[in-house]
């Protein structure tokens, strides 16, 4: 059975990033459904899978990584105005029955994503 998952890492400090704030939306035409908001535990990973069993359907979802919050609570000094405030990464499910990872490497001035397995 098919699910989605994330893992994100700080790669400016070479760790997982823990208590990283995520919000998870469906998008079906102009309307965005928030299905959750869940935190990355010590392993810059989700306690469980964003979607699975009977919520994991195929669509259109959005993931919004809250990078600033992170970012300012492990220290970092940024601008008044953040480069990146928040990481939006939008991507489709089209077959429920496979693992979709949508990973998210992280840093102040730049990411970068895949689709993961």
């Amino acid at each position: 059975m098919g699910r989605l998952t994330t893992h994100v890492l700080d790669t400016a400090r070479g760790t997982p990033a823990a208590n990283l704030a995520i919000d998870l939306y469906k998008i079906t035409g102009n309307t965005e459904q928030k299905l959750k908001s869940v935190s990355t535990n010590g392993d810059g990973r989700c306690d469980k899978p964003l979607l699975e069993g009977d919520s994991f359907n195929p669509g259109k979802y959005k993931l919004i990584f809250h990078a600033a919050q992170y970012l300012e609570e492990k220290g970092d000094v940024l601008p008044k105005t953040p480069f990146l405030d928040q990481v939006v990464i939008a991507f489709g499910i089209d077959d429920a029955e496979q693992h979709y990872h949508v990973p998210l490497l992280l840093s102040a001035y730049g990411y970068s994503t895949y689709r993961g397995s």
